[in-house]
């Protein structure tokens, strides 16, 4: 890897981070532009995305919880949820088609962005969500799930949800830290168990993404988001869009 390839992949890394830690959806730009941008294959970005989440989350995960924006028994039950069907994630990253994963991928790149612009306002919320610990291991099994299989790390796939079961969006967002630790952590291990993972890339990601996360997650208690949160959805659509209609050319050809 050339040094100009090194620092391109951490300028990416510190923008994904800054966008994870400040509104939670910033993961998804990750991916999509290691494999087209950089060239890396999909199963590897995947992999050494979601290994590079693991210090990011924690770092983003002890920013928000020192400003009390955790809630701790809503992250329990999601994170018991999201572990087990990370690992199943890394699994079927290790058999599925890579033109599949793409696709995949460009549309939940290209819905999550049209659903944060048909969020009127994402912080309205009352803060509060009364529901079954249940749902909240559905919703965290769904959540592990989707993030392992995109290499998204957790947030990108959660907030879109919580938000849209109207629950604020600091909230949201403070819990969506939270589960990045164990849908990383087990999708890692599956990743080294059923494929392959390049530790130089996820070293330089988890770099870079832990300090885009670490300012990321301060702007997100100091700053009004809302033109933010349009910017990201906007490019959120152009994105998937671009995933999605070079699949097609690709398959076209």
């Amino acid at each position: 890897m050339t040094f100009t390839a090194m620092m391109g992949i951490a300028g990416l890394g510190i923008l994904s981070g800054v966008m994870i830690g400040c509104i939670g959806i910033g993961g998804v730009i990750l991916v999509p532009a290691l494999v087209f941008l950089g060239g890396v294959p999909i199963k590897i970005g995947i992999s050494a995305a979601m290994l590079a989440y693991v210090l990011s989350g924690l770092v983003a995960s002890f920013v928000f919880a020192r400003n009390k924006s955790i809630h701790w028994g809503m992250a329990l039950w999601l994170c018991v949820g999201a572990a087990p069907t990370a690992f199943l994630g890394a699994w079927a990253v290790s058999v599925v088609v890579p033109s599949v994963l793409e696709v995949g991928l460009g549309l939940l790149t290209f819905l999550s962005g049209v659903n944060a612009l048909r969020t009127r306002q994402i912080t309205n919320g009352s803060g509060e969500w009364n529901v079954s610990n249940i749902t909240l291991l559905g919703v965290g099994a769904l959540t592990g799930f989707l993030s392992s299989v995109s290499g998204t790390g957790g947030p990108m796939v959660l907030v879109p949800i919580l938000i849209a079961m109207q629950l604020s969006v600091l909230t949201a967002v403070g819990l969506s830290q939270a589960i990045q630790l164990p849908v990383a952590i087990a999708a890692t291990i599956g990743n080294v168990r059923y494929g392959e993972v390049d530790f130089l890339l996820a070293a330089i990601l988890a770099a870079s993404l832990t300090v885009g996360s670490w300012y990321g997650a301060r702007l997100a208690h100091s700053l009004a988001r809302e033109t933010l949160r349009r910017i990201v959805s906007v490019v959120l659509v152009l994105i998937g869009l671009f995933i999605l209609g070079d699949v097609a050319l690709r398959l076209m050809r």
